[in-house]
This record gives C-alpha cells, sequence and structure tokens, in this order.
C-alpha cells in the first residue's frame, strides 16, 4: 500500500488543493487495488477485513502525504448495506463498489450545529404521551448520488 500511495507525492495533493478538485485518480487507483473494498465481504468482491484494519488503510494514505477524507465514505458508507440491505442490493451494490466500478460516498449529518463532530449532537427525543417532542435542530438530505467510474 505504501508503494502505491508514493504515486501520489505531495506536489499531487497541493494541486489538487489549489484547483479544489478531488483525488480521482489516487481513489481509483485504491479502488483498484482493492484497500477501499476491505469491509466488504469476500462473497461480494471485497477482502472482508476486520474494522480493525480500515483506519490502518486510511492512517497510512495519510502517512504517505495524501488526504484518506476522500476514501472515508467508500470504505464506511457500505455498511448501512450490509445490515440492512436486501440480498439483491447487496449483490448489485457491493459487487460494483468492491470492483470500483460503483463508488458510493455519503456522509450527512443532520445537526446543522454539529459540523462533521457527530459525538456533539444534541438534539434529543422524548415521549410524550402519545407524540415524541423532539428539541433540538434537525436538518435532512433528501439527494444523493453515486458515480459510476471505470
Amino acid at each position: 500500500m505504501a508503494a502505491l500511495c508514493q504515486r501520489f507525492p505531495d506536489s499531487y495533493w497541493r494541486e489538487l488543493d489549489a484547483k479544489n478538485d478531488y483525488p480521482q485518480d489516487c481513489v481509483k487507483a485504491l479502488s483498484h487495488g482493492g484497500y477501499l473494498a476491505a469491509l466488504i465481504p469476500t462473497e461480494y468482491g471485497g477482502s472482508d477485513s476486520s474494522l480493525l484494519q480500515a483506519p490502518v488503510i486510511l492512517e497510512e494514505i495519510h502517512h504517505s502525504g495524501g488526504n484518506a477524507a476522500a476514501c472515508h465514505g467508500q470504505m464506511y458508507a457500505m455498511g448501512i448495506l450490509l445490515r440492512h440491505g436486501s440480498t439483491e442490493q447487496k449483490r448489485r451494490y457491493l459487487t460494483a463498489i468492491a470492483s470500483g466500478s460503483l463508488r458510493l460516498q455519503s456522509f450527512a449529518v443532520t445537526e446543522p450545529a454539529a459540523g462533521s463532530d457527530t459525538a456533539s449532537r444534541s438534539t434529543t427525543t422524548t415521549r410524550d404521551c402519545s407524540a415524541y417532542l423532539v428539541t433540538g435542530q434537525k436538518i435532512w438530505t433528501r439527494l444523493g448520488s453515486s458515480t459510476l467510474t471505470s
């Protein structure tokens, strides 16, 4: 993995940062190397690595001077599919994610004051007779997209 990350030197990341651009080439290389399918079961083309191995992959990207933020969602978003997806959804999407032909990156925090610090959520819900009382502020994402890659 270190050798793969070395293909994307500091100059690559500085150029992307200056253009406010996405690290398409690096993410594609990591996908094709199987690193972003680490948590996908082998039956869907992943490597079925442990949850402890996933942050090591992200740390190696950072250690090499890269930015693993673009990879985080790809590695962890499929957990929802694993837990709640139908057999057909798992077969269709996890296989495509593992092969690198589908990129699925998503992260939405429903409390605007929390930023990306999900531990600082403050909205609470309490039952009040036959209804629920929500105290705080929530926002909802209503649109999502995926990117097919080759």
